[in-house]
């Protein structure tokens, strides 16, 4: 399973990612106070201003990011952040990119996949 690494000594982070043959941006950031990380989801346009879809998502420990909007217009693979040795209740600033990753869950992708 890919993950998408993400420099969090330099948020906020903007960055253009390809998911499901289109083309988004997403925007990371840091609440100090509360110790959680949040992702902007943006749709290039082409002009001076991306399209807004998703500000704010807080990211959660094993929950897909935006699993509780129902829009086609959202990226097809989940972006789940994940600790894969299971030993993370939370995601933190001192686990994040140690042991809890953003990674992309493009399974169901796949198995529709004819190759």
């Amino acid at each position: 399973m890919d993950y998408i690494p993400i420099d969090k000594e330099n948020l906020p982070e903007m960055f253009d990612i390809d998911l499901a043959d289109e083309t988004f941006k997403l925007k990371f950031a840091y609440n100090e106070t509360g110790d959680f990380f949040t992702v902007d989801l943006f749709r290039p346009t082409g002009e001076e201003e991306d399209e807004e879809m998703i500000i704010g998502e807080k990211m959660v420990l094993n929950k897909p990011l935006w699993s509780d909007i129902t829009d086609l217009s959202l990226p097809a693979p989940q972006l789940v952040p994940m600790d894969l040795s299971g030993i993370e209740t939370r995601l933190t600033w001192d686990n994040f990119e140690k042991t809890v990753f953003l990674y992309i869950n493009d399974q169901a992708d796949d198995e529709d996949d004819p190759l």
